[in-house]
């Protein structure tokens, strides 16, 4: 056979990929990355990796919560330059919000300086402020150098940091958690630490305990600016048996007496995570655009606690509507958002109930022990080992001396004597034997005979016998006790939950800052307060010109009174209003706009455009400008002379931008007259009129509507409804009110030419 046939040809290789593969991969590496080394927290610790890793490096400069400052520079320096391979400003940001006690229900790092407060402000630059462990955070290091977790290489090889920590409480829910990751995110709520501990030992105690028992032990969230849950136990519930769902958060507040009969509201406790500059610019928008009319007034009179005062507008005022109100237009009542997607066993993300949360702290705890306690064996084994050595070397000190002092390899000759014979003391060299090896079993191991090499000659008057003996015993007994307890689930977890309440103890609600601090209640359902209940009723006259400027003057004046307008301008409307009333604005484009008679401005001037109130095109002309009544029907019809009728209730609009109601295709709308009587009369351009019943006319909410009047040229002039017994009324031309009774000449069918207009009609052809 030929070898050189059996070799494979040697050519090219193709080394390239497809687009789709080549971005796929790169995209799910960087996903997983963000996912497991990024936003998510273990459910073990709580923590993400930017987090422990300035736990850790804190631990490494020895930052005890008894020790001393170091500066913020040093730490987040050493955290970048050991473990994090990011910004260091990212690390700082992380590190100050572990101290920010507004933020974090139990702060992980004491800090000194400026670290932000609730107002949004930043922390100051790293090179001012200093920092330590809080004790919170020393107990989540608790273990770590026993050999407690696993450790794993840094990023460049050189340090070893670990994978998570010992956490000796479950800080995930302590302290809560918040990140977005790719194509998923989490957010988790602080809670109560003695409630969360309580669960805990409920959960050893009953390990097949459902989620709803252990609401009795954790009745929800406990954010660190306290404030008020208002959502239903039921909601609470559900969201802790799923994992995702949400809390109704509202501020705390309290009628402040002010005496005869004034009152002002208090507010002390803002909801999580608000801003408490940016909420009070939101109250100062509340009032300025009167979305709120009850309120008067807001101030911020915040010292080292909250204090939000909010006056209002009257006296008679009722609190409860008030605030109401304001919870419904401001950030004094919130949501805040669950969605428990953590990892479980640092690897897998997975959205969790409380109780999988809880078990899986507990079942980390429980890893904890076991390998602490390996770890107090093979260091108990390694003392007994040197002890039984010392013993041996008490009973034969001379021996042990003459060969220390003699012998040319003292630590081979101690581990080759035979200690069960008895040794005569050498008085020189010449007379000193070196051992020839023994039994075995009496000998010494190497590491005996270094701890006696090792072993200070100050220490040898100490090697007392009996102490040597009590502590082996000690350790002995020490020894069997931890093998039974390795031996054990039940020993373990009796352990574990002894670690618990020890842990209660120190931070638990008898602790500085460890009572409960968010209160539960029963949201109390927001009426809807009519505007006449909220904005002071005070009459008004309403003045708009020709050019669209609109004004309201204080009280009911002379409707014939002489007005100042600007030049080339005059009056176009001008009626009787109070404030609480909302004004009706019907435009040439078939659209109504919603105006609140308070919000106009006052008299003194010449007012401000309309169209700046409301979204009027500036070629779109003002029809006409109604009081709203409730209840009420309005005639609308276009210059084409189609019209309907429809209920004011439905044209309310509740944005500036307005509601279209009459479709206009060409031309534009003409009529806009409130209904009033059992007839309706329209006269075209052409001097036709034309009488029919009201009834022929369909009631819509919009449209186009239905032909009132056929033209054969020209349009529609006007059209109005009026009472038929009464009679139609007009002023003539001198200015004198005439009444046509007999109609029959001018009564047909809906959408008939009519007759001409009777002798004495108008010349504008209005209906005046």
């Amino acid at each position: 056979m030929n070898d050189k046939s059996s070799e494979p040809a040697m050519g090219p290789i193709d080394t390239t990929e497809t687009l789709r593969k080549a971005i796929g991969d790169r995209y799910l590496t960087y996903a997983l990355s963000t996912i497991m080394h990024r936003a998510l927290p273990d459910a073990r610790d709580g923590l993400k990796p930017v987090h422990r890793r300035i736990l850790y490096a804190m631990s490494r400069l020895r930052l005890s919560p008894t020790g001393g400052f170091l500066k913020s520079a040093k730490i987040s320096g050493d955290t970048m330059g050991d473990f994090h391979p990011h910004g260091d400003m990212a690390i700082y940001d992380a590190m100050a919000r572990l101290a920010q006690d507004f933020n974090v229900r139990y702060p992980l790092v004491d800090g000194q300086g400026n670290f932000g407060n609730i107002d949004g402000d930043n922390p100051a630059a790293s090179r001012y402020t200093e920092a330590r462990m809080t004790a919170a955070a020393e107990a989540l290091l608790e273990g770590l150098s026993e050999d407690s977790v696993d450790f794993r290489d840094n990023y460049d090889g050189r340090l070893t940091e670990p994978s998570v920590l010992p956490a000796t409480f479950p800080n995930l829910l302590a302290n809560g958690s918040s990140g977005i990751a790719v194509g998923m995110a989490t957010n988790i709520p602080p809670h109560n630490l003695h409630e969360l501990i309580d669960a805990c030992l409920h959960l050893i105690k009953t390990p097949d305990a459902r989620d709803d028992t252990l609401l009795n032990y954790i009745p929800g969230p406990d954010f660190p600016t306290g404030g008020v849950i208002v959502e239903p136990p039921e909601n609470i519930a559900n969201a802790y048996r799923t994992g995702r769902g949400a809390f109704r958060l509202r501020a705390k507040w309290e009628v402040e007496d002010l005496g005869r009969g004034t009152w002002q509201v208090v507010v002390s406790e803002i909801p999580y995570q608000v801003q408490k500059s940016k909420l009070i610019e939101k109250l100062a928008e509340v009032i300025q655009l009167k979305k709120v009319p009850l309120l008067a007034d807001v101030r911020d009179e915040s010292a080292d606690d909250i204090r939000i005062v909010l006056e209002p507008r009257a006296k008679t005022v009722d609190p409860e509507v008030m605030m109401g109100m304001l919870f419904r237009n401001s950030d004094l009542e919130t949501r805040f958002s669950l969605n428990m997607n953590v990892l479980i066993d640092g690897v897998t993300p997975k959205v969790c109930s409380l109780k999988e949360v809880l078990r899986a702290f507990l079942d980390h705890r429980r890893e904890v022990l076991a390998r602490r306690s390996q770890y107090r064996l093979e260091k108990i084994d390694h003392r007994l080992e040197v002890l039984e050595g010392f013993i041996i070397a008490f009973l034969h000190l001379d021996r042990v001396i003459d060969i220390i002092r003699y012998d040319d390899d003292p630590k081979k000759a101690l581990m080759a004597e035979d200690w069960a014979k008895e040794h005569v003391r050498a008085t020189s060299e010449a007379d000193y034997q070196s051992p020839v090896g023994g039994d075995p079993e009496v000998a010494l191991t190497e590491t005996q005979a270094e701890a006696i090499l090792n072993m200070r000659l100050r220490s040898l008057r100490r090697l007392e016998e009996m102490e040597l003996v009590a502590e082996r015993d000690a350790l002995r007994a020490e020894r069997a006790s931890i093998e039974e307890l390795l031996a054990s689930e039940d020993l373990q977890w009796s352990k574990i939950a002894e670690q618990l309440r020890e842990t209660r103890k120190v931070f638990g609600r008898d602790s500085v800052g460890g009572a409960r601090r968010t209160q539960f209640a029963e949201a109390a359902e927001v009426v809807e307060v009519p505007l006449e209940a909220m904005i002071e009723k005070e009459p008004i006259t309403v003045v708009c010109s020709k050019m669209g400027w609109i004004r309201a003057m204080t009280g009911h004046i002379d409707l014939a009174r002489e007005l100042k307008f600007k030049d080339g301008d005059g009056p176009r409307f001008i009626f009787h209003a109070e404030t609480t009333d909302r004004l009706l604005v019907f435009g040439a484009n078939g659209r109504f706009y919603t105006v609140s008679a308070a919000n106009l401005p006052g008299g003194r001037g010449m007012g401000e455009p309309l169209r700046l109130m409301i979204d009027l095109p500036n070629e779109a002309e003002i029809i006409d400008i109604l009081i709203h009544k409730p209840g009420a029907k309005l005639l609308l019809a276009s210059a084409e002379g189609n019209g309907f009728i429809v209920p004011e209730n439905d044209i309310i609009a509740q944005t500036r931008t307005g509601k279209q109601v009459l479709n206009v295709a060409s031309g534009a709308a003409r009529v806009c007259h409130r209904v009033d009587g059992d007839s309706v009369a329209v006269v075209g351009e052409n001097r036709k009129v034309l009488v029919f019943p009201l009834d022929e006319l369909p009631e819509m909410g919009r449209g186009k509507g239905v032909r009132l009047q056929k033209y054969k040229d020209g349009g529609m002039s006007d059209a109005t409804t009026f009472t038929r017994e009464a009679g139609l009324s007009w002023l003539d031309p001198a200015g004198r009110t005439r009444t046509e009774t007999d109609l029959d000449e001018w009564t047909g069918k809906r959408a008939s030419a009519g007759r001409m207009a009777p002798r004495g009609f108008p010349r504008d052809n209005k209906f005046n």
